[in-house]
């Protein structure tokens, strides 16, 4: 059987990693999208088109041709690690919440959030230790407090940071506060507020400010400028943003093809816990039902990053944050020589963080780890039960407060850890992270759970913007779904 010297095909999807460049296959048979293969390779630091090259071998010799090329190619990237990202504004609780909300897939990191509660020299120290890449800029609903904007603009030109300053506050003020910014030589974009009310969030205006300015970041990074020059779309999107995208496909649909309803994603990975739920059952409910914006996390789409939870680099946060006692209890394991040696492994994977499991026990060490971040992850990410009183808030005991997550009926799973393990043992570490809810709104222990072992779910959220539907279908066919 001859080798076809090269093979045009209807999509390949990259994804550059800070790890691994993967490449995906898709062609199109009578409208219908088709997933062919994947294949991945290291990506190299100095030049990504090396490993982007070796990705694409790969993906040659999988569909068992010479070299491969596309009528569409699409990219998602980690790679340049997001844009450093302070956000500033009067009320601690809003601008928290706006922030995580406008950084959630537009690239960008948060790393602090400053409030009237902050002294101003204390402001100016973080400012300057920091030196973010941009900082979210809020402050008053419209018509309300100005000063804030005014006083948090003249921080930023005191502290003589290079950021790019995205005013989102009150928009009555915003002219006088951009004005002094930019007599200091500072970049501004305005965008509508991004909270007009207490009762709403317009987040999109300024997620899609930062995400150009990712876009700007990733195209200065070694060989990312050209990664552009290879794509049919001038636009590369951050790898956890194409997961969300596809999160809220699969769960919404489209006109033409129902969605699966209330969904949850976990991506646990070698650095990283993320956690993407997306809530349909959410947009039917009133205002009041909602309550604040700022005291839940009842909108369509919600995703948390845990930094200090990931099976290699930060394994050693999933020993801090759930103890090896209870790690081990979770695989009905016990012993003070084993929770040494549970420690010891830890610390070993930090410094050798591409290390795989050979022996039993690390195998096994492993499974209760990856057990053990999907739980304190999920517990994170989801609401509770109120115990107590709050009459400020007007909760009383047993209230569900926070974000409910038992209407979830399907949790998809994807990370390097899964795709060494069956699928049955796959499934059992998310069962297992789910069986012991206590207080918190976790889905239900009887969830359906699908593996993804093809990294499918970045490609997914790619093709979502120009094909929805096709992306739809493609990804039920793929994980065997009905809805």
């Amino acid at each position: 059987m001859s080798i076809v010297s090269e093979k045009l095909i209807d999509t390949i999807l990259l994804d550059v990693g800070s790890t691994f460049t993967k490449a995906t296959a898709i062609d199109s048979i009578d409208g219908e999208l088709i997933w062919l293969a994947r294949a991945q390779a290291p990506t190299t630091v100095t030049d990504i088109n090396q490993g982007l090259g070796s990705a694409l071998q790969g993906l040659a010799a999988a569909c068992k041709v010479n070299s491969i090329t596309a009528r569409n190619i699409q990219a998602s990237s980690s790679a340049a690690g997001g844009l450093r990202m302070v956000a500033m504004g009067y009320m601690p609780r809003v601008t928290a919440k706006a922030a995580k909300e406008v950084a959630m897939n537009a690239g960008a990191r948060v790393l602090e959030v400053m409030s009237f509660e902050d002294k101003p020299e204390n402001k100016l120290e973080m400012l300057c230790e920091i030196q973010p890449d941009i900082i979210l800029l809020a402050g008053g609903t419209d018509g309300g407090n100005q000063a804030s904007l005014i006083e948090d603009a003249q921080l930023i030109v005191d502290s003589k940071v290079k950021a790019v300053v995205v005013l989102a506050g009150n928009v009555s003020i915003q002219p006088q506060a951009e004005a002094l910014l930019q007599q200091a030589g500072i970049q501004t974009i305005r965008v509508p507020n991004v909270m007009p009310t207490i009762h709403s969030l317009n987040v999109k205006p300024a997620r899609e400010a930062i995400h150009e300015q990712f876009i700007h970041q990733i195209t200065e990074a070694k060989g990312l400028g050209k990664l552009l020059d290879r794509l049919t779309v001038n636009k590369v999107i951050p790898t956890p943003g194409a997961v969300l995208l596809a999160t809220e496909l699969l769960a919404k649909g489209t006109r033409e093809e129902k969605g699966l309803g209330n969904l949850a994603v976990v991506d646990l990975g070698g650095a990283t816990t993320d956690i993407h739920s997306v809530l349909p059952y959410m947009e039917e409910l009133s205002i009041e039902e909602k309550g604040l914006v700022v005291t839940n996390e009842k909108q369509l789409s919600y995703r948390t990053v845990e930094g200090n939870l990931g099976l290699r680099v930060s394994a050693r946060g999933i020993i801090e944050a759930a103890g090896e006692k209870a790690i081990l209890a979770g695989v009905g394991l016990a012993g003070e020589a084993l929770e040494k040696s549970l420690h010891c492994y830890a610390i070993q994977l930090e410094a050798n963080p591409e290390y795989l499991a050979v022996s039993d026990q690390d195998k096994l060490f492993d499974h209760a780890m990856a057990r053990a971040a999907v739980e304190v992850a999920f517990k994170r990410h989801a609401g509770y039960i109120a115990q107590s009183f709050d009459p400020v808030m007007g909760i009383v005991p047993g209230t569900p407060v926070g974000r409910d997550l038992r209407r979830v009926k399907t949790v998809i799973v994807v990370g390097g850890v899964f795709t060494g393990l069956s699928t049955d043992e796959a499934m059992a570490v998310v069962r297992e992270a789910l069986q012991n809810p206590g207080i918190s709104l976790l889905p239900a222990q009887d969830s359906r759970i699908i593996i993804d072992k093809s990294y499918l779910l970045y490609a997914i959220g790619l093709l979502a913007e120009y094909r929805p539907t096709q992306a739809l279908l493609l990804a039920k066919r793929h994980f065997s779904m009905s809805d």
